[in-house]
């Protein structure tokens, strides 16, 4: 295993020789020992009182446990305070561990150790404080030479309990009653492998996270700049208490097995407020469990950083002024219309005029605005909840969706008596819009008067600018990029066709004219397409001409 440079990642390295005195060359001085205690003072205060009563390790864990510190900056603290080296984390995805080693002293040491090689052990811990004692285990007793490895507790955990369940009967039962569940849901472990995840999930610019049972394994998932990459797999034995877990977070019913849920939290990872939007469903194999994680401190809800051009930002923003009528955003689901307008509504949202939404749910939450989120168990629809909004003075309404007729018609006739009102439709593109309206029942007419632009957006992944989007920087063992994980791609950027509708898309629309004819007429007014949009971003070197092909291959 190779040794790389130090960094603040999830691996520690140290290798004790039998050429020390005493079989260990390691020491967790006074030095270091003042250091770790001066860094984790910033999270506990009373730290030196918690030490005297309780061991350096429990105290230390009860920070990650508490979410006032995560592992990966628990285990930064560690590397800054020890000076250790840092190995690549995927080196131990299945390691080799020795036959005659007890799963008991592996799981009550919380350790890993390999098999010997030429005299030599990896060991593989989760803090440095036992290092000295098993340096001093192996080298005496076992005569070997051992090298170190410092690894987050949950990782340790998982392959242990990959280790017990191997070769058993893992299948779920689907009869635990509710006590059962709630106390494998209590279980530590468990506390801490749905805490990691979560962890893992928001360092790695995670938008949605998958838990998904197969055949043998419950398989997890992130999805990453809209591409779903695999993080772990676990036993399906614990499947029932990962899901009961996050029921409970999410104030669902954790005996509900057989039917779909959803439900919301909030959780605090590393002194960071996380959103979570949970959505369960009922598969022949389990439960399959998705997590929208929602972080409004990561996105910054601004016209000026989506992607637009300046020539489309400065059409769209001339737009949005209008004091009346409505405007369209229009997409496939995550093609980021939901941050346009919250961006659009960031922007309007200057306390001199009432701004209501209502939204499917309500994802950010803002000052300022009266917030209303449809609930059709008890009859609030988009349509009945727009009726009764119309009549609360708005001057600036936001209708999270377009979906049916009745919706429609409402906000026609909002935008038409003196209301600026804002939606969103799934339609591949600009003009396709007006073809959705009219076919939803809206008359020509009405539509023609009422309609004041059509934003039609995709997103595409943005070229790494480490590794120049070859995935590859030799500073990271494996040759892997350690910014966009070897993907050659990081973050998103929009790519936008602002139709505008004047006089002569009005004369179209009125002789019910087709979505091709408007097309063809608002790009003669300036529009410019969305593939003409997105080969600019390829020209300026900020993305591929295949993410441009994926994005609107629709069109």
């Amino acid at each position: 295993m190779a040794v790389v440079e130090k960094s603040t990642d999830v691996r520690l390295a140290y290798t004790a020789s039998n050429s020390a005195p005493d079989g260990n060359s390691f020491r967790l001085n006074g030095t270091m020992l003042a250091t770790l205690k001066k860094r984790l003072e910033a999270y506990v205060p009373d730290y030196q009182e918690k030490i005297a009563t309780s061991s350096r390790r429990t105290v230390d864990w009860n920070l990650c446990s508490d979410g006032r510190l995560s592992e990966a900056d628990l285990l930064g603290i560690y590397l800054d305070a020890t000076e250790l080296p840092t190995m690549d984390e995927e080196l131990l995805s299945e390691p080799e561990i020795q036959p005659n080693i007890p799963l008991e002293y592996l799981n009550s040491n919380c350790c890993l150790i390999s098999q010997p090689e030429e005299g030599k052990t990896e060991i593989f811990v989760c803090d440095p404080y036992s290092i000295e004692q098993q340096a001093y285990l192996f080298s005496r007793i076992h005569n070997c030479t051992t090298t170190f490895f410092l690894v987050r507790r949950s990782t340790i955990e998982r392959i242990l309990s990959q280790l017990s369940t191997s070769g058993l009967n893992s299948e779920i039962k689907s009869d635990e009653d509710e006590e059962t569940l709630r106390s494998l849901a209590g279980e530590a472990k468990i506390v801490r492998l749905v805490n990691e995840m979560f962890s893992r999930a928001t360092e790695q610019r995670a938008s949605d996270i998958h838990i998904e049972p197969e055949e043998k394994n419950l398989q997890i998932r992130f999805r990453i700049d809209g591409i779903l990459h695999n993080y772990i797999s676990c036993p399906l034995s614990q499947a029932p208490a990962i899901a009961s877990r996050i029921k409970l977070l999410s104030g669902l019913n954790i005996a509900e097995n057989r039917l779909p849920q959803d439900g919301r939290t909030n959780i605090r990872l590393g002194g960071q407020e996380i959103d979570l939007r949970t959505s369960t469903i009922p598969t022949i194999l389990g439960e399959s469990i998705v997590l929208r994680i929602l972080r409004k401190e990561a996105l910054s809800f601004d016209l000026k950083v989506i992607g637009m051009d300046a020539d489309t930002e400065q059409d769209f923003e001339q737009m949005i002024k209008a004091p009346h009528g409505i405007i369209l955003v229009v997409g496939p689901t995550g093609s980021g219309k939901t941050t346009t307008l919250y961006s659009v509504m960031n922007q309007l949202n200057d306390h001199q005029r009432k701004i209501i939404t209502i939204e499917d749910p309500v994802e950010y939450k803002f000052t300022g605005m009266s917030q209303m989120q449809v609930n059709p168990k008890i009859g609030l629809t988009f349509a009945d909840g727009l009726r009764h909004i119309v009549r609360q003075d708005p001057d600036i309404i936001l209708v999270g969706e377009i979906r049916d007729n009745e919706t429609a018609a409402i906000a026609i006739n909002a935008a038409l008596t003196g209301h600026l009102v804002f939606s969103t439709l799934h339609t591949n593109d600009a003009a396709g819009a007006i073809s959705r309206l009219v076919d939803m029942g809206v008359e020509n007419f009405l539509l023609a008067s009422a309609l004041h632009g059509v934003l039609s957006q995709r997103l595409v992944r943005t070229i790494c600018q480490t590794c120049n989007g070859s995935g590859v920087n030799m500073n990271v063992t494996g040759n892997k990029c350690r910014k966009c994980s070897g993907t050659g791609f990081f973050g998103r950027t929009g790519i936008f066709e602002l139709l505008n509708v004047n006089e002569n898309i009005r004369q179209a629309i009125m002789r019910n004219a087709s979505s091709t004819e408007i097309a063809e007429l608002a790009v003669t007014n300036g529009m410019i397409p969305l593939n003409d949009a997105g080969q600019r971003k390829v020209d300026q070197g900020m993305t591929t001409t295949t993410e441009i092909v994926k994005s609107t291959i629709d069109i």
